[in-house]
């Protein structure tokens, strides 16, 4: 659950509320973005040597591509996320042919000891490495530093009537989900996360996530 913050009263309130839009102040809005900017352009800066030699280990581990492109739903239409690809070059084709791996994975979106992860992929992951080159989403305005986990275009149907509130901000490279929650909560939990993030956003909680990240990821629980 969220941090004691989530009852059942408020579950049935934001699912009322969720239809509604979050109205922000333009210059805040303008605040994050250069935020945003600072930010993303910085740890690309410092972190490029750091990159480059990460995509040439997952390149050189199989002969596949270093980075996957993986669609997501936005505002204004979708768009690739980039990520280093953690996963076989076959990752699709195994999914395809093992009903029961495939049962698992429309259940969460996700598979625990995923047999389609790659053993560098797998660190990577731990330490959520893999996520790094959304850093250049970030800087053309597809996402933002922090927000609401981003989402494939079948997984937004399961956001119900919180469809029109999730598509009203920018997803995140990190958030309220990915902080206090990861993989150890199912799929309807992070929903709620997802929308309790954005109906209590403010400047102060998103410096407070973007602070606590670097702690969890070195953590390295709850991810897979």
């Amino acid at each position: 659950m969220i941090s004691g913050m989530w009852t059942a009263e408020d579950a049935q309130q934001k699912q009322v509320l969720a239809t509604q839009t979050i109205s922000r102040s333009s210059s805040k809005i303008r605040l994050k973005r250069a935020l945003d900017l600072l930010l993303a352009a910085f740890l690309l800066a410092v972190l490029s040597p750091f990159l480059l030699i990460i995509g040439l280990l997952v390149k050189l581990q199989d002969g596949g591509p270093s980075i996957y492109r993986r669609r997501v739903v936005r505002q204004s239409g979708n768009f690739d996320a980039y990520k280093f690809r953690s996963m076989r070059v076959e990752a699709d084709e195994i999914l395809v042919n093992d009903p029961a791996l495939r049962r698992e994975f429309e259940k969460n979106v996700k598979l625990i000891a995923d047999p389609r992860v790659t053993r560098f992929g797998s660190f990577l992951r731990r330490f959520s490495l893999d996520e790094l080159p959304q850093l250049i989403n970030v800087l053309m305005g597809q996402m933002s530093l922090v927000g609401p986990r981003m989402i494939s275009p079948p997984e937004l149907e399961r956001y119900g009537n919180a469809k029109a509130l999730l598509l009203s901000v920018k997803p995140g490279l990190t958030g309220y989900w990915q902080v206090y929650g990861r993989q150890r909560v199912d799929y309807a939990e992070r929903v709620r996360m997802d929308v309790f993030y954005i109906q209590n956003w403010s400047l102060a909680l998103d410096l407070k996530l973007l602070l606590l990240t670097p702690i969890r990821v070195l953590k390295g629980t709850g991810a897979y």
